[in-house]
């Protein structure tokens, strides 16, 4: 799945565009390389997003092409 998608099916960035503007201005980061919006996400990578101030690290614990509330939360588990 692109990174872009993931981001919002996963509920980590609210809307697709302003997921695919934040990988095209560079903040966000996989395995601490700064990532393009097609970026194919697969389990165990960590993904970095910076906006602002707050900075959100998570590990990628499923991918699914859709998921409800609940589900989402499960897609990924937050780190420090």
């Amino acid at each position: 799945m692109r990174l872009d998608k993931y981001l919002k099916v996963s509920r980590l960035i609210k809307r697709r565009t302003i997921a695919n503007e934040a990988c095209d201005s560079e903040r966000v980061s996989v395995n601490g390389k700064t990532a393009r919006a097609s970026y194919e996400v697969k389990v165990g990578d960590v993904i970095e997003i910076r906006l602002g101030q707050k900075t959100t690290k998570v590990e990628v614990l499923a991918v699914a092409e859709a998921a409800g509330k609940d589900a989402a939360a499960a897609m990924y588990r937050e780190l420090r």
